[in-house]
């Protein structure tokens, strides 16, 4: 498993014009009960399947919660990966989605020096990509005259595409990165006419109700 399951210190590479995209959305409905979710972890660890990121939180119905996987497709099919979640207790439904048939956000929460003398072009980075400061730290430093000059820290909060994450991170690291924190990526299916919803404009599998027994 990458070491990137719910914060990603690495950028997807960018893909060659023309060729499938390595790295697919996975999204499971699986009821909300204890041990779900380590089931999941197990399976892709039992399997050597690779998972960029991995979140997950309730849904607007508490009995189930909705898991989003960013799958490597070159460390497996597609569809074992699905076929195998498929089999799993508690999953209610599975739905992929390709790149460009989805809607893709992630937040990125982190620390940054910021001394007197870059702070001003910190912050406008930070307003640039439409970031907020969420937290701030000053600490007295000697200038070496015997004077004490502001220095400290920032924190700051970003979402949006993971594109845009990525640039962000990239931009501020030279400043000095302390702490960074990334949410893994969630995801929708477009909207619009004719847009696809997940694979074949279907779930790849809807489990409604039967209770599917664990994979080997």
């Amino acid at each position: 498993m990458s070491p990137a399951v719910g914060n990603q210190p690495a950028v997807i590479g960018t893909q060659a014009e023309g060729t499938p995209p390595r790295h697919h959305i996975v999204t499971a409905h699986v009821e909300n009960k204890a041990g779900v979710l380590a089931r999941v972890a197990s399976l892709f660890s039992r399997r050597g399947f690779n998972i960029f990121s991995l979140a997950v939180a309730p849904t607007d119905d508490d009995r189930f919660s909705r898991i989003t996987i960013v799958v490597d497709v070159e460390s497996a099919p597609l569809e074992q990966i699905v076929n195998q979640l498929d089999k799993l207790v508690n999953v209610v439904r599975i739905t992929e989605l390709a790149p460009d048939e989805a809607v893709e956000c992630e937040m990125l929460l982190v620390t940054i020096e910021a001394g007197p003398d870059r702070r001003d072009e910190m912050l406008s980075h930070v307003r640039g990509f439409g970031a907020t400061v969420v937290d701030e730290s000053r600490v007295a430093g000697d200038t070496g005259a015997g004077e004490t000059e502001g220095t400290g820290l920032i924190t700051v909060m970003l979402a949006g595409p993971p594109s845009t994450i990525d640039e962000f991170e990239n931009l501020v690291r030279p400043f000095g990165i302390t702490e960074l924190q990334r949410t893994g990526r969630v995801a929708l299916p477009k909207l619009g006419p004719g847009a696809a919803r997940g694979r074949a404009a279907a779930p790849l599998r809807s489990i409604t109700g039967a209770v599917q027994g664990e994979a080997g």
